[in-house]
Formats: structure tokens, C-alpha cells, sequence
């Protein structure tokens, strides 16, 4: 059985890509949304996607962003995931998924179980991201979503959880969870955007080291 997979979020240059996949990357999430500090250029998409497409899921991340806009990268970088990380709907998702071919998750800022039952409407999605909610931001805020929340969830769409994750307590939130997939950004950035080498390894290291407690 897989361990726990890495989802490195807010990658914004090929060096970071490389270094992300050296750290055991299951997916590199490259956010395209203009509003973000963490916003990938196109042309460093392209180059990540050339580089390592054969070697890791290569999400593009969008907040509200039209289908043709989406369409378009999916198919140049190309992207085999797309995370929808605003107000989009079901219906939308499941036209994302036919027209890009890419798989798609759906990601809820939760703050309370009525956010979290919010999910459920999409069943299409490949997997759901729950990250933490704090009003005027999408993402990338640092703070740690409260998994009592979690408990209650009885979805059987694969897990991502993210949301203020770091090497100091990536383990505890795994043993909580139990989640597909971890999903983190601030909690391994020099500055938004820009990676810290250290940081990777120490994060990378932390998943792995719960991969050993569970085989015990």
C-alpha cells in the first residue's frame, strides 16, 4: 500500500520543480491565479512541464478562472491535474474534466462542517482539497485546518489535506487524517514562492518517517 503522497504547492520556477521531485514529489501544484504571490508564469509552466511531465502529476491551480483559460494551459504545459480552488460548481468541474482530460480536485476553505458537507456535491471530482479558511485569502495563509472537522467525513473521494502544514506537524496530521495526499506551500518557502531546500528534505522526511510508523 502508498504511503502518503506529497502535493508541493506555489512551485514558481523549474529550479524549485527540480528540487520538489528530488524530495519524492507525487504532484507539483503551479498556481495560475493572478491574485496569488505564488502565480507561476506560463512560460515556466511550459518549461516544468517539458522537463518533468514523465516523472510527476503537474497540477495547474485556478480560483474562478474561465474553462477556455483553463483549457488552454492544461493542454500547453500540459497539466494532468487541474485544482479548482474558487466558487466554481459541479457541473463545471465535470466540463473541466472532459475538456482537459485532466483529472480535478475540488478544494474548500473549511472552517465548519457545513463547509466540509459542502464537498460532497462534487462526486465527479478525482480527489478534494480541504485547506483552512481565512476571510480574503484562497490560500498559502499558513493556518492549520481544524481536523475535528475532518472526522465526520464520509466521503470515499481521495483526500488532500492542506493548509499550514509543515516538517513539525505533517506526522500528527497524517495520524489524524489519514489522508490521500498532503498538500503544502508556505511550510516549505524561503518566501512565497521561492523554496527552501531545507525545509523540502525536512518535510519529505517527516511523511516518509509516518509511512514507518504505520508499517510497524
Amino acid at each position: 500500500m502508498a504511503g502518503v503522497r506529497i502535493k508541493h504547492c506555489g512551485i514558481a520556477s523549474a529550479e524549485d520543480a527540480a528540487l520538489a521531485i528530488d524530495c519524492g514529489a507525487w504532484a507539483l501544484g503551479m498556481i495560475f491565479w493572478p491574485g496569488s504571490p505564488r502565480r507561476c508564469a506560463p512560460d515556466v509552466a511550459v518549461e516544468i512541464g517539458r522537463r518533468h511531465r514523465r516523472q510527476v502529476e503537474l497540477a495547474g491551480v485556478f480560483v474562478n478562472q474561465t474553462l477556455d483559460e483553463i483549457a488552454v494551459l492544461a493542454e500547453t504545459v500540459p497539466l494532468s491535474l487541474v485544482q479548482l480552488h474558487g466558487d466554481e460548481g459541479p457541473a463545471f468541474c465535470s466540463e473541466v474534466a472532459r475538456r482537459t482530460g485532466a483529472r480535478v480536485i475540488k478544494a474548500e476553505r473549511v472552517r465548519s462542517k457545513a463547509d466540509l458537507q459542502a464537498l460532497t456535491a462534487f462526486r465527479s471530482a478525482d480527489f478534494h482539497l480541504v485547506d483552512a479558511h481565512v476571510e480574503g485569502m484562497r490560500g498559502g495563509t499558513g493556518q492549520t485546518v481544524d481536523r475535528r472537522i475532518l472526522l465526520d467525513r464520509l466521503s470515499e473521494v481521495p483526500l488532500i489535506l492542506s493548509g499550514g502544514l509543515t516538517a513539525a506537524n505533517v506526522a500528527e496530521a497524517v495520524a489524524e487524517v489519514h489522508p490521500y495526499a498532503v498538500d503544502v506551500a508556505s511550510g516549505t518557502e524561503a518566501s512565497p514562492g521561492v523554496k527552501d531546500p531545507e525545509k523540502l528534505r525536512a518535510f519529505a522526511d517527516a511523511v516518509a518517517a509516518t509511512e514507518e510508523v504505520s508499517a510497524a
